[in-house]
Parts: C-alpha cells; structure tokens; sequence
C-alpha cells in the first residue's frame, strides 16, 4: 500500500468512515465505471479516486475533461429514501461546508455544477444503480484548466485562493461531505430551498432555461423544497424538474 493511500485510510479510520474498499489510482477510464465493476460484486461501501481519467462524463453523456492534477473521486450511497434530483443538490451543498472551503466564495449552479463567480470549479454526476443505490461522481478542478479543453467558463480552487491545497485531504472530506449529503436527503432534505437558495448561482438575475419542450427565459427566483427550478417569466411563474440553466449574457 502507497503512502497516499495509508494517509487517507487513517484520515477516515479515525473518523470511523473508512469504506470496504479504497482504491487511488494514476489513472482510469471513469471512477463512476470502477465503483460500478465493484459495487456488482456485492460491496456496499467503496470509494475510488483517480488523478486522471480517459473516459470521464458529466451530465447527459457530456465528455468531463479530465487533465492530470485533479481529484476524481466516485463512491456508492445506498439510502433509505428512493433517489431524486435533491440528492444532487444536498451533495453540493455539503461540498461547501467542507473545512478546508470555508475561505472561498463559492456556489452551487442548478443541478449540479459547483460554481463561483469566475466560473465553474467542479461538477457533481449522480448513477443510480437501483431505487436505493447510486453511485455519486464528483470532479474537481484544483489547478487551472487549459481553456483550449473547454467550451465553459471554468475556474480552479488553486484560482479562487486555496492556496494550501492537500489532495488527501480534500479527498477525505469529499468523501464525508457526501456521507453527510445521504444522511441529510434520509431525513427528507430538510429545509433544502432556504439552503440552496443561499449559495445558487444567477439568483434573481436575468436566466435562459432549456428544458424538454424549448427553451424559456425570465428570472431565476430559486428552488423549492421538491428541487424543483422557479422561473418568473413574462407568462408568469414555472417550475422545472429537469433542464439546463445559463445566465443570460447581455450586449451593451
């Protein structure tokens, strides 16, 4: 067993969270892929991170650009409660609250981007497996993505001001921040919208929505407790379960 790999089991061992299986690896087709192989042999905790991927996803199939340097990191839940969007958003939320980000300025962009002003920091991909089982993906940028790789706007954590940055570290606290996400989803996501809407991204500002049927645009007044998008449009107000949200980029 590596050093890295010894560090990080007893940062959870001490924390009375080590999973069944821990596994960091150089590199991987997708972490999500690998919790996948090993949650079919029957394991209910694992955790995988990788430094690079040569597969990765987002949402909708989207290729993830996955560079070397940054955190990969996929593990399985298994909760009381059948899985819905919410769980995405109470995993984001719990990434914010972690310790090591308490010093940043950051967001969560409807449904599962982890954001800030200068752009997007890292992504979140949830897999169910069954009603009860997901697997959880998180990428996060901790050094600066060439912007040739990207047709975003994206930012890093080393650019918003974590300077002191211990990959360990983080990796231990992502995967308790998503520990703690499942827990608080089985206790019915309790006063999610007050939560969420603290930290959402292009609140109350001029939005565009795409959804199933076309795409609409008005102000983004927030989420509800379902986690469902509100949209006040000049035919009044919508909501939405499922879609993309963009910020509406305005000429002068």
């Amino acid at each position: 067993m590596d050093l890295e790999t010894r560090q990080l089991q007893k940062i959870l061992d001490d924390a009375h969270q080590l999973p069944e299986v821990l596994l960091l690896k150089p590199i991987t087709t997708s972490t999500n892929d690998d919790v996948r192989e090993i949650a079919l042999k029957g394991v209910q905790s694992v955790l995988v991170c990788s430094t690079r991927q040569t597969q990765g996803r987002g949402q909708r199939q989207r290729q993830w650009v996955s560079p070397k340097g940054n955190i990969y990191l996929s593990t399985l839940l298994n909760t009381r409660t059948a899985i819905d969007g919410r769980l995405a958003l109470e995993i984001a939320l719990n990434i914010l609250q972690m310790p090591s980000l308490q010093n940043l300025d950051l967001q969560v962009k409807w449904p599962n981007d982890l954001y800030s002003c200068q752009g997007k920091w890292g992504g979140i991909l949830v897999e169910p497996i069954s009603p009860h089982q997901v697997i959880v993906g998180v990428g996060i940028n901790l050094e600066p993505v060439p912007k040739a790789q990207i047709d975003q706007h994206a930012t890093s954590l080393r650019e918003l001001g974590l300077q002191d940055i211990s990959r360990i570290q983080l990796i231990a606290e992502l995967f308790m921040a998503i520990q703690q996400a499942s827990a608080w989803f089985d206790h019915d996501c309790y006063n999610l919208a007050a939560r969420f809407n603290h930290y959402a991204a292009f609140k109350d500002q001029a939005v565009e929505f795409e959804h199933l049927s076309g795409v609409c645009s008005g102000i983004f007044l927030g989420i509800q407790d379902d986690g469902s998008v509100t949209i006040e449009t000049s035919d009044g107000l919508k909501q939405f379960y499922q879609g993309r949200l963009r910020r509406l980029e305005t000429s002068l």
